[in-house]
């Protein structure tokens, strides 16, 4: 290829160069084949190539792909809309549309904050979050972000949001254990709530389960119910970012759901389109939306390209075929199944300090050694030299962060589509072993 001009995450990395996709499978131009067992960047959640998506988005196109919000609303957009209120939990029933997940908790934010103020509690106007958290890039959610190695660089423009310790049962930051340490990651949030004061905090963030931060962290049992209960009893809005959980990644629809918690608003975006089209959302509740209908009946928020009806009717289409297929009781089923298949790789690697996760999104987190937990060295770069091992093998894995201190640890997510099925995925495994095995020669 000539000179590219084109910015790369690795400016003087040379990447494969894609042609096309079906199903699991992603293929360059040279003709090699790749297991898609991250689904990109945890997004292609019903696999490449569904006609059914290409025609929706072939007939949108037909008719009209832009208007602007302020001017008019669409059909794909009011439908997407409704449909999103019928599989939500609880009462929130109402959608921003927004372009990425990113946008989707900018919005959150902004809308946390606005709700107090119409109600008559300006000071309320804190968000607080987790370390061992990612939100997005923008300055407003990698502010909320725990995620250490991607702050750094903009630390002196980010506000000192993340205050709470996460649920990390493999490195307890209390070093105790569950159940006997009586949930003190969620007593956590309390601490954090008297020590800025209640009257100060508009919300709280969450991922549900902690994605690229922390590779697919799942919580103990009772930690999001002791969560909300903070959350009420400190009149604070709790804001769920499923944008890699949502849409049946994990198992269920929304990820919150496994803990019958709902929260007071959520944002999606990945899944929601499957990567077909650049669309999230942020859902916010009744609550939220009567109050601000009683006052200015403005959410100060929106983008140009927000609710536009090429990305609403293609969205309607992913949900609709995720709906048609079951592909979130599929996900829940070949997750188990492949929670179990790593499980026994743990027993056979000695490098492999934990797995964990729901459905399929699930994370393996890598250690030098098992009795201590010891990190190999950041000079080592062995997260991604197992994403590339994995690569040159015909497999996609998504790198993640690890360790107590966000930095020095390693961590891989294995996160292929909903519609995986069972002879895929013991592909997928008979490659992410011989992947293992390279990587332990390396080690």
């Amino acid at each position: 290829m000539d000179q590219s001009y084109l910015i790369k995450p690795l400016l003087d990395k040379e990447y494969p160069v894609i042609s096309h996709g079906n199903g699991v499978y992603l293929y360059d131009v040279t003709g090699k084949k790749y297991l898609d067992g991250s689904s990109g960047a945890v997004t292609a959640s019903i696999g490449h190539h569904v006609q059914a998506v290409i025609d929706a988005m072939a007939d949108q196109a037909s008719k009209v792909s832009f208007v602007y919000r302020s001017q008019f609303s669409s059909i794909p957009a009011e439908k997407l809309a409704t449909k999103l209120s019928s599989i939500t939990p609880g009462d929130i029933n109402w959608s921003f549309f927004v372009n990425s997940g990113t946008e989707a908790v900018e919005t959150a934010m902004k809308i946390s904050i606005q709700y107090w103020q119409e109600v008559g509690k300006p000071d309320k106007n804190q968000i607080i979050s987790r370390w061992k958290s990612y939100h997005g890039i923008t300055i407003g959610a990698l502010s909320l972000s725990g995620h250490a190695d991607r702050r750094k660089r903009f630390e002196p423009l980010l506000e000192k949001s993340p205050v709470v310790e996460p649920p990390y049962c493999y490195r307890c930051p209390f070093n105790l254990e569950y159940p006997s340490c009586g949930l003190k990651c969620a007593e956590d949030l309390e601490r954090a709530i008297l020590e800025i004061g209640e009257e100060n905090i508009a919300a709280f963030v969450a991922e549900p389960v902690i994605g690229a931060a922390a590779g697919a962290i799942c919580p103990p049992d009772g930690y999001y119910q002791k969560i909300a209960e903070i959350c009420k009893k400190h009149n604070i809005l709790f804001i769920a970012d499923e944008v890699m959980t949502g849409i049946g990644r994990t198992g269920k629809m929304f990820a919150m759901e496994h803990w019958h918690v709902t929260p007071d608003i959520i944002c999606i975006g990945k899944g929601m389109s499957a990567g077909y089209t650049p669309i999230a959302a942020t859902l916010v509740s009744e609550k939220i939306v009567e109050s601000i209908l009683k006052g200015s009946k403005v959410i100060m928020s929106g983008h140009t390209y927000s609710a536009n009806p090429q990305s609403a009717a293609v969205a309607l289409a992913v949900l609709e075929y995720i709906e048609s297929q079951n592909l979130v009781s599929n996900g829940e089923n070949l997750g188990d199944y492949l929670l179990q298949k790593l499980s026994q790789l743990k027993q056979t690697y000695s490098f492999i300090g934990d797995v964990r996760g729901k459905g399929l999104l699930l994370g393996m987190e890598i250690v030098a050694d098992l009795a201590s937990k010891y990190p190999y060295s950041q000079e080592k770069a062995v997260t991604p030299r197992l994403v590339e091992l994995a690569q040159k093998n015909g497999l996609l894995i998504y790198p993640a962060s690890a360790g107590i201190e966000g930095v020095g640890g390693d961590a891989v997510i294995i996160a292929p589509p909903l519609s995986i099925n069972q002879q895929e995925m013991d592909e997928l495994i008979t490659i992410l072993e011989l992947t293992l095995n390279e990587l332990q020669a390396e080690l």
